[in-house]
């Protein structure tokens, strides 16, 4: 079984580095796998024959990658008649994985055609990117209709950190979870009501950022926008937090 905690990065040097077949990936694959943020492992299907011992899996490896696709890898996992060794092979299509099915068990294509059947219930196993993602929103959001998009969601925190001028901003721990987002959504909760602050009028805007992790967790920064400055300049504050978001808006609401 594969290690929930276990990096995107980790798993794919892992498969890798165990498949035979890994040098014959094309270059191309390769370089854009270097880039994914998530990923998904499932059995699609199995074969096993006790009067011979073989027996063969094969899983689908689903990416999410950083511009927003993503690739399947196939990997073909067997033991062959009167061999005890375990062997890996991966391949870039699931027609390639069925002629090395047909080619290691001397199968006609039909035969060893991959059908996800041989699984019942199993109905997930050939998800596509869009299930993925829902699947991973789905495990950590409570809120309805709350929809993720999966962007360069770890520089988007970065760059939400980076702006905000409050002393008391998320630290070091809270930055180090980010690195590892994948996907958020931006809501805007409180904003368009000018309010008086030093005998003139401030305008303030509260945002949630919030991020799905690779861990499964979901993070939200809470970002005030307000105009409440001495020269009434635009600044950007970032909490961890609504309450003490909103706590710092009513702070600068009333400041004279």
């Amino acid at each position: 079984m594969s290690d929930p905690y276990e990096t995107t990065e980790a798993h794919l040097g892992r498969l890798l580095g165990r498949a035979l077949t890994s040098f014959d990936l094309p270059d191309r694959l390769v370089e854009r796998l270097g880039t994914a943020l998530a990923h998904s492992s499932s059995l699609y299907t199995t074969h096993h024959s006790p009067a011979t011992g073989a027996w063969r899996e094969t899983h689908q490896h689903t990416y999410l990658l950083a511009d927003g696709g993503s690739v399947s890898l196939w990997e073909l996992v067997y033991r062959q008649e009167g061999d005890r060794t375990v062997r890996h092979e991966l391949f870039a299509s699931k027609a390639e994985t069925c002629l090395a099915v047909a080619r290691l068990f001397g199968e006609s294509p039909s035969e060893a055609a991959l059908d996800p059947a041989l699984l019942p219930g199993d109905e997930e196993a050939d998800a596509d990117v869009a299930a993925l993602t829902a699947r991973f929103a789905a495990s950590v959001s409570t809120r309805p209709r709350r929809e993720y998009a999966v962007e360069e969601s770890a520089d988007h925190a970065r760059r939400v950190l980076r702006r905000a001028e409050n002393a008391d901003r998320p630290g070091e721990p809270v930055a180090a979870r980010l690195r590892s987002a994948y996907a958020h959504q931006i809501t805007q909760s409180f904003g368009g009501r000018p309010c008086a602050s030093g005998g003139r009028e401030a305008g303030f805007s509260l945002y949630e950022h919030a991020f799905v992790l690779l861990d499964g967790e979901e993070l939200s920064l809470w970002e005030v926008e307000h105009t409440a400055t001495p020269d009434g300049r635009h600044m950007c504050e970032v909490y961890e937090s609504e309450a003490a978001a909103r706590g710092a808006m009513e702070l600068r609401a009333r400041v004279r």
